[in-house]
């Protein structure tokens, strides 16, 4: 049996197309535009792998750095709280140290202050006990200079202290310099002198009630040259002032003094004389109260027993009275304001 001519020919292009389909593959613009992508894509991802191999590398280093950062930050983290617990323990160090200076500092204060309360106390208790000392030498020397030391020599040191709570006292201190300055302070030594002028006179005063006490008052008669006549005129006289005794007749005030025996004139005197002295020493003595209360009775007794028409009485009783008026100013200033001042400032503290 023959073979079929179509289909054979069949045959042969049917086996042709396969042969035809064989061609190379980049002939293909398909695959070309595969393979352009697939280039494109690799290339792509050779970039990106290397950006990524490059963020890799970078985040690598910064996460290396960061680690460093981060042991740095925690070594520094932990040298701060080292720190910050040093400081803390100083402060607290501190904060002792300051609370004992504070409480030394409250102290030193309290001291200061009770050193200048007792400077200031001090000062006052001083400045008084010199004014009562110069009171009482004042007061026994009959002068005003101690008085006024004193004064000054207060107000100088209180004008240096400079506090003001002394003030008081420093006006005190000027107003009784002043009223001390202004006193008027009777001589002493002349008024001792006078009281011994009246001891003196008190053996020569005569009686109120002594015979004969006008007879140096009445006038002397021209007496004869002749010696005989001059011995019968004296003994004439005798015999006339013998007669003249016998009978007296005069007026007498106080009825005491006519009573007063010839032989208590002695007494009398002694008592007078007794009575200036004793006035005397109280003027020595700055008692003045006593040494006029003694001259005031010595004074009424020259008054009450002796002649108050003769002279050397008359002498007595104004020495008496001019003794009297001056020690009336004998009165020295005292510093009682000043010494109230002192009180007061004492007291305030």
């Amino acid at each position: 049996m023959s073979p079929d001519p179509t289909v054979t020919e069949s045959s042969a292009s049917d086996v042709a197309l396969p042969v035809a389909a064989a061609a190379p593959w980049w002939s293909d613009r398909r695959l070309q535009a595969l393979a352009v992508i697939a280039a494109l894509a690799l290339g792509s991802s050779l970039v990106l792998w290397q950006k990524v191999s490059g963020m890799q590398q970078q985040l690598a280093r910064q996460s290396e750095d960061a680690g460093n950062t981060a042991a740095e930050a925690r070594t520094q983290a932990r040298q701060a709280v080292e720190t910050a617990t040093q400081t803390a323990a100083k402060l607290a160090v501190t904060d002792a140290k300051l609370a004992e200076v504070a409480l030394q500092r409250s102290q030193l204060e309290e001291l200061m202050q009770s050193l200048s309360r007792s400077r200031d106390e001090n000062l006052v208790v001083d400045i008084e006990s010199a004014l009562r000392l110069a009171q009482q030498q004042a007061q026994l020397t009959g002068s005003v200079e101690p008085l006024l030391a004193a004064l000054r020599a207060a107000e100088v040191r209180i004008g240096r202290t400079a506090q003001p709570r002394l003030a008081p006292v420093q006006r005190a201190i000027a107003r009784d310099l002043a009223k001390v300055k202004s006193s008027v302070v009777a001589d002493t030594p002349a008024l001792l002198i006078k009281l011994d002028e009246l001891v003196l006179l008190a053996d020569e005063l005569p009686l109120a009630n002594a015979v004969g006490a006008h007879r140096d008052t009445t006038a002397t008669k021209r007496q004869p040259d002749e010696p005989l006549m001059q011995w019968s005129w004296r003994w004439l006289q005798a015999l006339q002032d013998e007669v003249r005794t016998l009978v007296r007749v005069s007026r007498i005030d106080a009825p005491e003094a006519s009573l007063v025996a010839p032989e208590q004139a002695f007494f009398l005197r002694e008592n007078l004389k007794l009575r200036l002295l004793n006035a005397r020493l109280g003027l020595v003595s700055r008692q003045l109260d006593s040494a006029r209360s003694d001259l005031a009775t010595a004074s009424t007794a020259i008054t009450r027993y002796f002649d108050p028409a003769a002279r050397k009485t008359q002498t007595a009783t104004a020495l008496a009275q001019q003794v009297m008026g001056q020690m009336k100013v004998m009165e020295l200033p005292r510093v009682d304001d000043t010494l109230a001042a002192l009180a007061t400032a004492a007291a305030g503290r």
